[in-house]
C-alpha cells in the first residue's frame, strides 16, 4: 500500500460512530483526498455527502477519488467557519452528521507549498492559494514579540525565544525563502543534546507558522460550533485533531454544548489509534477522536 493509498485516520471508528445514520446529508468539511468521504458513500448507501475544503487541489483530488457515486456528493471550495452559508447557498438546513479532520493533509506535503521541513520549497503554507498572507511573510515581516508569541503559543514551543534571536539574526542578513533554510536555522537554535530526538527540532516551529498562516484555531472554534447547531436531532459530529491546541478547544465546545443541552457526548476520553493503524499509518499516532450526538 502506497503512502498516498493508506485509509484515512481513525477510518472504523468514524464510520462506528455514523452507524444508525439512514439517509440524509452527512459533510465532510475537511475532504482533503476524499479518503474518508469514500468510506461513508461505500458504508452508507442512503447518504450523501457535502465535502468542503479550502484547497482546490484536495477538491481535484477528492472529485476523482469519489467518482463511482456520482450523483450522491458535492465538493464545495470554502473554508469549513462558513459552512453554514454553504449549507444555505445548497438551501439546506440541517444535515445527519459532520466530519472534521483537523490539520495538515498528506495531500498539502505533496503540492510543494512549504508545509514540510523535509523537502527545499518556498515558505508558502497557504491552504488556500487565493490568501495574500504567507509563510514568508510571517517568518520575514512579523516583529519579535508576535513571532515569539505564534512559536511560543500556537507551537508550544520551549525555545521560541532562541528560535526567533535566530530568524532575527538571520533575515537581516538576507530573507528567509525555503523550507529548509528555515528548518537548519531552528535545529542550530536547539541546544546540541536535543537535536536528535524522535521529532525533528523544526516540527513545533513549522506548525505554529502554519496554523498563523492558516487561521486554523479561529477556523475551529467557528466551524466546529456552527457544525453542532446545523445537526438534526441525534445527528453525529466527530473531529479528529492532532495536537493538544485544537484537542482542547473541541473539548471546550463540545463541553459547551453539553452543558447548554445540545450534546450528548459520545467519548468520555478522545480515541486514538491502535497499535496496528499506527504502524500502517505513522502520522497517525498523534490523531484524536472527538464525538458526540445532537439532543
Amino acid at each position: 500500500m502506497s503512502q498516498l493509498e493508506h485509509y484515512p485516520v481513525l477510518h472504523r471508528e468514524v464510520i462506528n460512530f455514523f452507524k444508525g445514520i439512514e439517509g440524509g446529508y452527512i459533510v465532510d468539511a475537511t475532504v482533503g483526498g476524499g479518503g474518508h468521504s469514500f468510506l461513508i458513500l461505500k458504508n452508507f448507501p442512503e447518504v450523501k455527502i457535502i465535502g468542503i475544503d479550502k484547497d482546490e487541489y484536495a477538491i481535484k483530488i477528492a472529485d476523482q477519488k469519489l467518482k463511482q457515486f456520482e450523483g450522491r456528493y458535492t465538493l464545495i471550495q470554502s473554508s469549513f467557519k462558513d459552512l453554514d452559508a454553504v449549507l444555505d447557498q445548497l438551501g439546506i438546513r440541517y444535515v445527519q452528521g459532520f466530519l472534521f479532520d483537523l490539520g495538515v493533509s498528506i495531500y498539502h506535503l505533496k503540492t510543494g507549498r512549504g508545509f514540510s521541513f523535509q523537502r527545499e520549497e518556498p515558505l508558502d503554507m497557504r491552504m488556500d492559494r487565493s490568501q495574500s498572507l504567507t509563510a514568508y511573510h510571517v517568518v520575514n515581516r512579523y516583529p519579535k514579540n508576535l513571532l515569539e508569541k505564534i512559536i511560543f503559543e500556537y507551537g508550544e514551543e520551549k525555545f521560541a525565544k532562541r528560535i526567533v534571536k535566530s530568524i532575527l539574526e538571520e533575515r537581516k542578513k538576507k530573507p528567509i525563502e525555503t523550507t529548509k533554510q528555515l528548518a537548519q536555522i531552528v535545529y542550530r537554535s536547539y541546544p546540541p543534546p536535543l537535536r536528535r530526538g524522535r521529532i525533528h527540532p523544526a516540527t513545533k516551529t513549522f506548525q505554529a507558522i502554519r496554523i498563523e498562516v492558516n487561521d486554523e484555531l479561529s477556523e475551529i472554534k467557528q466551524g466546529v460550533s456552527k457544525g453542532i447547531d446545523r445537526l438534526e436531532k441525534n445527528g453525529i459530529i466527530q473531529v479528529i485533531s492532532f495536537h493538544s491546541l485544537e484537542d482542547r478547544i473541541v473539548k471546550n465546545i463540545f463541553r459547551e454544548a453539553r452543558k447548554l443541552k445540545k450534546l450528548e457526548l459520545l467519548t468520555k476520553k478522545p480515541i486514538t489509534p491502535g497499535e496496528e493503524e499506527i504502524k500502517e499509518n505513522p502520522p497517525s499516532r498523534s490523531a484524536k477522536l472527538r464525538a458526540g450526538k445532537r439532543i
